[in-house]
């Protein structure tokens, strides 16, 4: 018998026995595969869902339940707070998120039907209880939902979309509002007739004249082979916890230490990288400290180990906590007044690195070259008086002089602070997420979703918080519909019978 393997798919004439079949195999019980089972049960396609832990979960699960909407004039919770967001304004803000990265086709298709799905959303049970919360967060403590949850009004990106708060968070009290979302789709996709296989880990795909027809599952200590006569669904998560690929694909990712995820170890990328598929963008990540709790400490400034400013700190803690990996050095520093300092929290791991009556006595004791610190500070402070910031262009009413002695500075540590992180490259998808080739054509059978794929949520420096949801759950339906429509299932059936 062939090598099984997840980087070689398994030839159909050398299946034993077909010991399960269905229309649509689903590889992954996140948001992504959830929302791609329902939808491909909608369709009236058999569904078979595959997951390697004991029930629902994945990197959705451990979020705080944040998905990006706007445009078509503002979801509900956005009018009602008397912002309107048009939909070439969000179409406009997310292909800048996506920077170099950024997927065109994508952007356009889902600032398009974003409130439709928002309206999906609703209908599948998941509530939202309308409210907007000012202010920055990371997430909501309280049942809030809309929040600020990107750049959108910062410096460069307000400059060329109209800002608008486009967080929307399902109605939980505290933090973890994940784990609620997948369990309510979990239960739709359970009540739709879609049949979880738990605890059943896919190693191989199964392929027939160039067309993925099936996988191999590994069941109960034995090799099972699922006929799939539609096609396959990948929906695997990223590989934050493959040190190996990290090491290979994103090694800017050894400067931290704290993945998200369960199991996310690059399953679904290789197995669609081993069908022909191509990877794309592989060395993107997100990552954020969370200096921004409380609040108060965006009003600070960051300065590099020589002293210098490098972003304006308004916008999105993501974009600067990607932006701080790009210095020189091991560490970061936020200078703050008496003004705006509170204590971090525990889980930040920050430490106070200096203090003094003067920024000259803070530059001193962090042993900076006398004059550089000290210089940056007066140049803020004068400008910042004036209500400008000349070099970055912070915003009023978070652009503050910080001139309310005693001065700190706190030690941000790439090696010792909390920098949480979770990979988004990986197989390049069209908008109906049919995996495509390196020859630039769709691999026959073959559909993903989610973080296995680069989606909307591409570019480190631009993420968003809810974009990964957002890209999750639209494009893991638009997935499931398509496969469930495979236009080549019937000759596919025809051959397989």
């Amino acid at each position: 018998m062939p090598e099984i393997s997840l980087h070689k798919p398994f030839p159909a004439a050398q299946v034993p026995r077909w010991d399960h079949e269905t229309d649509v195999a689903v590889v992954g019980f996140g948001a992504a595969g959830a929302c791609a089972a329902i939808e491909a049960r909608a369709a009236g396609a058999r569904v078979m869902l595959f997951e390697r832990n004991s029930g629902s979960g994945g990197a959705s699960a451990l979020s705080g339940g944040e998905i990006y909407i706007g445009g078509s004039g503002g979801t509900d919770a956005q009018r009602s707070a008397g912002f309107e967001d048009s939909t070439e304004d969000f179409a406009r803000y997310l292909k800048m998120a996506g920077g170099p990265c950024a997927d065109e086709a994508k952007c356009d298709l889902y600032a398009d039907q974003a409130l439709a799905h928002y309206e999906w959303l609703k209908a599948q049970g998941v509530p939202y209880r309308g409210n907007f919360l000012p202010g920055k967060h990371i997430e909501p403590t309280d049942d809030s939902t809309l929040i600020w949850s990107g750049s959108e009004a910062a410096a460069p990106f307000r400059d060329h979309a109209k800002p608008a708060p486009r967080g929307h968070v399902i109605q939980h009290m505290g933090w973890g509002g994940g784990r609620p979302l997948v369990d309510i789709l979990e239960a739709r996709a359970r009540d739709a007739g879609v049949e979880v296989m738990a605890d059943s880990r896919v190693i191989a795909l199964v392929e027939e004249d160039g067309r993925i027809v099936g996988l191999v599952a590994r069941i109960d200590n034995a090799n099972r082979f699922v006929r799939a006569i539609h096609g396959v669904v990948l929906a695997t998560g990223g590989f934050a916890m493959n040190p190996e690929m990290l090491r290979r694909y994103a090694p800017l990712t050894s400067r931290i230490h704290d993945p998200i995820g369960e199991k996310d170890d690059g399953t679904g990328i290789l197995l669609g990288m081993g069908a022909g598929g191509d990877a794309i963008h592989m060395d993107q990540f997100f990552t954020t400290c969370p200096w921004t709790m409380p609040e108060s400490h965006a009003y600070g400034v960051f300065v590099n180990e020589q002293g210098q400013r490098f972003i304006n700190e308004d916008c999105y803690h993501g974009r600067v906590s990607r932006t701080m990996l790009d210095q020189p050095g091991s560490k970061v520093y936020l200078l703050l007044d008496m003004a705006h300092f509170v204590q971090p929290l525990d889980i930040a791991r920050i430490t106070i690195a200096a203090t003094g009556e003067t920024w000259e006595e803070v530059e001193t004791e962090l042993e900076m070259p006398q004059g550089t610190l000290a210089a940056t500070m007066a140049f803020y402070n004068r400008h910042a008086h004036e209500g400008c910031d000349p070099l970055f262009d912070k915003q009023a009413p978070i652009l503050s002089p910080l001139d309310e002695a005693p001065f700190v500075a706190l030690e941000l540590n790439f090696d010792s602070t909390y920098f949480s992180f979770f990979t988004l490259g990986g197989l390049r998808t069209d908008t109906d997420g049919r995996v495509i080739g390196r020859d630039e054509q769709p691999v026959p059978g073959l559909y993903a979703a989610g973080r296995c794929t680069s989606g909307l949520p591409a570019w480190g420096h631009g993420y968003s918080s809810g974009l990964s949801l957002a890209d999750c759950t639209f494009f893991g339906r638009q997935a499931g519909r398509a496969a469930a429509a495979d236009a080549t299932s019937a000759v596919a059936a025809g051959e397989l019978a």
